[in-house]
């Protein structure tokens, strides 16, 4: 009677197992959101970072879960690499969410990286690869 009582009580444990792991709500991932201006996106230090051209230059907009980050609390430098040339410049806030460099050129396959410092003197590195 042991053994049918042990088996029993596995039965149980298992069905409430199997019950629970059904009823768990789905774990959502943290990366990158889709791009919201037509860039790259990529993320680094629980932010997302956007890097789209424009005709100055290039622009990054960050978004912190979803919702736009304050870019006044961001300066840096962007570093570009068209195969053997490379350019950089200074990484200024433009608006909202948006950081601004200008005299870059974001061509396919160049890569990119952003070096920010945040007002409390954080440094994020950021690397783009332009499709």
């Amino acid at each position: 009677m042991t053994a049918k009582t042990n088996l029993s009580k596995l039965v149980a444990v298992l069905a409430m197992f199997a019950a629970s792991a059904l009823s768990a709500p789905a774990a959502m991932a943290h990366g990158a959101a889709g791009p919201l201006h037509g860039g790259v996106v990529q993320t680094a230090s629980d932010l997302s970072f956007e890097l789209v051209a424009t005709a100055e230059g290039a622009a990054i907009y960050i978004q912190d879960h979803g919702k736009d980050a304050d870019a006044s609390r961001f300066d840096g430098k962007l570093t570009v690499l068209n195969g053997a040339e490379k350019s950089e410049a200074p990484l200024k806030p433009a608006g909202a969410n948006k950081l601004e460099a200008k005299g870059v050129n974001l061509s396919k396959g160049a890569k990119a990286v952003a070096v920010l410092t945040t007002n409390s003197k954080k440094s994020i590195t950021v690397r783009f690869t332009i499709k």
